[in-house]
């Protein structure tokens, strides 16, 4: 019996060794941030190295879903094929991601002050207790694509945000990436996606209206038949392209 106890204190120690010096990145936005594909076994085997920080703010091997927002239809995201990506050039990092994305909502609800906002920054900087932050993902627009006021200055309204954020982080020249919204949202029935495009675009933009911003196309990615989410195969690709994206900004990744 002393021989069991002995070696799961050794491993738990080993896990908690691991789980020092990460490097971290931030995931936040709305419910294609959060994934909802469909999860396989795949997405159960944890991968070397990369770790979620949980809802109660501890680190455990990254199994999707990683978010909890909505646990009865959290699913399949972009954080494990991002992670695994940046891992191809650097086997030996050690990843961890920190899911703060929520399901539905708008830009407005991610200022300075409001829920999203303080719980993405509170969970952020216990994560940074454990290693330091390398960039954040963001995947959010398509509840702000249904009126004209909110789409056309989605831009400004993010480039505040982001400012904030990366101050109230301490982190001014962190990398940040954005993703396309859908490009089937704008077919959406009654009107929630009419503006999608003119959101898309603000988002492109961004790669030159803010600092050290890069943009991950959603191109040929498929939704899962509701005509908002992208599906499991397109997510897991998603998250290749946002790897891609953030290794054009951080150069140190590839030293």
């Amino acid at each position: 019996m002393f021989r069991f106890w002995a070696l799961v204190l050794v491993c738990a120690a080993s896990v908690a060794a691991q789980q020092k010096d990460l490097e971290l990145f931030l995931l936040i936005g709305q419910s294609n941030m959060a994934g909802r594909g469909v999860v396989e076994a795949r997405d159960k085997q944890p991968i070397d190295g990369v770790f979620v920080f949980t809802k109660e703010m501890t680190w455990t091997p990254a199994v999707d879903p990683l978010h909890f927002d909505k646990p009865e239809i959290a699913g399949v995201g972009i954080g494990r094929s991002f992670a695994s990506a940046l891992k191809v050039l650097r086997p030996g990092a050690k990843i961890g991601l920190i899911p703060a994305a929520f399901g539905g909502s708008a830009l407005d609800e991610w200022k300075p002050g409001a829920n999203h906002y303080g719980n993405a920054v509170a969970r952020a900087k216990k994560a940074m207790e454990s290693g330091k932050l390398r960039g954040i993902l963001w995947h959010q627009g398509e509840a702000d694509s249904g009126t004209t006021r909110l789409s056309s200055n989605y831009r400004q309204r993010w480039i505040r945000v982001f400012e904030s954020l990366r101050a109230d982080l301490n982190a001014p020249d962190v990398p940040v990436v954005v993703g396309q919204l859908g490009e089937f949202y704008s077919a959406r029935q009654g009107g929630k996606g009419v503006y999608a495009d003119v959101v898309n675009e603000q988002l492109a933009t961004l790669v030159v209206a803010a600092p050290n911003v890069g943009f991950a196309s959603s191109a040929g990615l498929k939704h899962k038949g509701d005509v908002v989410h992208f599906d499991a195969p397109s997510l897991r690709e998603f998250g290749v392209r946002y790897a891609l994206a953030y290794l054009a900004l951080d150069a140190t990744w590839r030293q």
